[in-house]
């Protein structure tokens, strides 16, 4: 049963989506696109975009591009602009840009801590910062935050990825209880391992972001080999992840998830906390 505000339909809609030049904000623009959306494509990778754009394009939607860093306010308000001067005003915000660190909380600097921070969370703040006012103004809008798993359950390996993406569960929970008298729904993408290039290029950035002269170094990473065990176990592919994500907007649901095994995985998490609630129950507190 939906708790949330639904999207009747997608066709003629304008949907913004960040971090859509690859996987799967790639995905969420064909998505949108084969269901009516004109879209726009908001990234820091130039050829990706364009390359995106051609192929769907060559599918027949309506897509533009725009170079835009989720960490700069004032670049998500030029975002916004740009996309309604071209396509008109903005429908769909997709806050999908993120990157994926992997190691032991005492081997981050706070260099990690606020790569990893900015991009994740204040990312999609900034894009909310933008966006919804202007949903609100208008009575209608529907916002997409891509999180994780990694939202959901904390795992060794992710600490850091953990915050940034529990923040945005959180942030997406208040955000769906406040927009939902306005007409305005909102989801969060939570999903396990999906077949996209985020390993390879979050480490190339945070390799960057250290001041690594040899992003190899920190590649390894990526490895399947060294993924938390929490976070291991099927791929699905993007397209699994988008069909999910627009059922989910049809019907005003908060949570995608998209791995059937994730339901046993928060089963013994709900259950942690439910024995935890009942020994205070007990305790007489």
């Amino acid at each position: 049963m939906a708790v949330g505000v639904g999207l009747e339909s997608f066709d003629g809609k304008v949907a913004v989506v960040t971090g859509g030049a690859s996987g799967i904000g790639a995905g969420l623009a064909g998505a949108f696109a084969a269901a009516g959306c004109e879209v726009a494509l908001a990234d820091i990778d130039e050829m990706g975009m364009i390359a995106t754009a051609a192929r769907l394009r060559d599918e027949g939607a309506t897509v533009e591009w725009v170079a835009c860093d989720v960490t700069s306010p004032a670049r998500l308000d030029e975002l916004a602009d740009t996309v309604e001067r071209r396509l008109g005003p903005v429908d769909i915000v997709c806050n999908n840009a993120g990157v994926a660190v992997y190691g032991a909380l005492t081997g981050m600097s706070l260099t990690d801590w606020r790569f990893v921070m900015d991009i994740n969370f204040w990312g999609v703040v900034h894009g909310i910062h933008t966006f919804v006012p202007r949903f609100v103004e208008r009575g209608t809008g529907y916002v997409v935050n891509t999180a994780s798993m990694a939202g959901l359950v904390g795992m060794e390996g992710l600490g850091v990825y953990n915050a940034s993406k529990f923040a945005v569960v959180g942030l997406s929970e208040a955000l769906s209880r406040e927009l939902a008298p306005h007409g305005i729904g909102v989801s969060v993408i939570c999903p396990m391992i999906v077949d996209t290039p985020i390993n390879e290029n979050s480490m190339r950035a945070w390799a960057h972001a250290r001041g690594d002269p040899e992003p190899e170094v920190h590649a390894a990473a990526a490895d399947a080999g060294s993924i938390p065990p929490g976070m291991r176990g099927g791929s699905v592919d993007v397209a699994q992840v988008t069909t999910r994500t627009l059922e989910a907007m049809r019907n005003g649901d908060l949570y995608v998830l998209t791995h059937a095994d994730q339901r046993g995985i928060l089963a013994r998490r709900a259950a942690r906390l439910e024995a935890a609630a009942r020994r205070v129950e007990t305790d007489g507190a």
